[in-house]
């Protein structure tokens, strides 16, 4: 089997880290990972680079004789990848948050989601007493999906978004409109994008002279401050800040994972790739054939498998029809405090 690793952004390791966290899982899977020939690709896709460059790196690893890719991680890239697969007929799992990434041939290991991180946000500041907030989101299909499902989620319970914005995935200076934001006194910030734009926000509101009120605003955010795990430098200007994670404490598939790379269960990207090749490996064991169309029925056959991923219970499969792979609570609340990521009790 040739299992194709499709990365749309810079690798610092080239995608050692990763492929190796995918061999682990293919060996828990009881699958001799020598057996497995991984095929890694980088291009540039959105927001610094384009769809094309994903659309080229997709067919470079097709014409290179791959049976399944994983990858790619940005929603962006992945509607664009997701039509790949359909045209090529080559299975894929991408690890994104954008639920419509699913079609017949690209399943989805959801490393948040756009979908179902706002309703958990706005319960969040139900719980702490929230009646109004600010929104700042990326120009994006991500930032737009963010903040479209957040207004419904707001909008039912009740709190009143006084103001949103709009701002370049890659800008750097969003001084001005955070003043804006917070000149509306609201009782909540909230950031939702892919997370490049994330410490702009964040210095911004930190520096701001507009706060009337007297105190620091109370922030949430998206997935996006998994940015913290590769940007330490950032973990500072959040501190004060929640955010959606994937990865909990109580999770026992995680520990497991932990005594096998600690490196690899310290943060989500780890430990979806480990998820993702013990995923691959039950499929090559249940497949007819280790040919593109078999891996595609096979993966529809794995079914309720605990995940490293999520809150503990978090499960993980596919079915006819059914192309997510995680089940149950895959999203944990979570806050920087002193250069660390800590699980918030709720």
């Amino acid at each position: 089997m040739r299992l194709g690793l499709l990365f749309e952004y810079p690798q610092g390791d080239g995608g050692e880290g990763f492929e190796r966290a995918v061999r682990l899982g293919l060996a828990e899977a009881a699958i001799d990972s020598a057996g497995v020939e991984v095929v890694r690709h980088e291009t540039l896709g959105l927001p610094g680079g384009s769809i094309a460059n994903v659309v080229a790196g997709w067919d470079a690893l097709v014409a290179d004789g791959v049976d399944l890719i994983l990858g790619p991680s940005i929603s962006d890239n992945c509607l664009a990848a997701r039509d790949c697969a359909d045209r090529t007929r080559v299975p894929a799992i991408n690890y994104s948050g954008g639920e419509r990434t699913r079609s017949e041939w690209m399943f989805h290991y959801q490393i948040g989601s756009l979908e179902d991180e706002p309703p958990l946000l706005v319960a969040r500041m139900v719980e702490r007493g929230f009646a109004s907030a600010v929104v700042i989101h990326d120009a994006s299909v991500v930032g737009e999906r963010y903040r479209e499902v957040f207004s419904w989620a707001a909008t039912d319970a009740g709190i009143a978004i006084r103001a949103h914005a709009a701002i370049d995935p890659l800008e750097t200076d969003v001084r001005t409109t955070v003043d804006h934001l917070l000149a509306t006194e609201p009782d909540g910030f909230v950031y939702l994008g892919l997370g490049a734009t994330s410490h702009a926000v964040a210095t911004a509101i930190n520096d701001s002279a507009v706060n009337t009120t007297g105190r620091a605003v109370p922030v949430l955010a998206n997935s996006a401050l998994m940015f913290g795990y590769v940007r330490p430098d950032w973990r500072a200007d959040w501190a004060s800040w929640e955010y959606i994670d994937t990865i909990a404490d109580d999770n026992a598939m995680r520990a497991a994972l932990n005594a096998l790379d600690a490196a690899a269960a310290a943060g989500p990207m780890g430990c979806a790739a480990f998820d993702m090749g013990r995923l691959v490996g039950l499929a090559m064991h249940r497949a007819d054939r280790l040919d593109a169309a078999g891996l595609r029925d096979a993966l529809e056959r794995v079914k309720q498998i605990p995940a490293s991923s999520g809150y503990a219970g978090t499960l993980m499969g596919f079915g006819v029809w059914d192309h997510a792979a995680l089940k149950g609570p895959f999203l944990v609340l979570r806050a920087w405090r002193d250069g660390k990521t800590v699980q918030v009790d709720r």
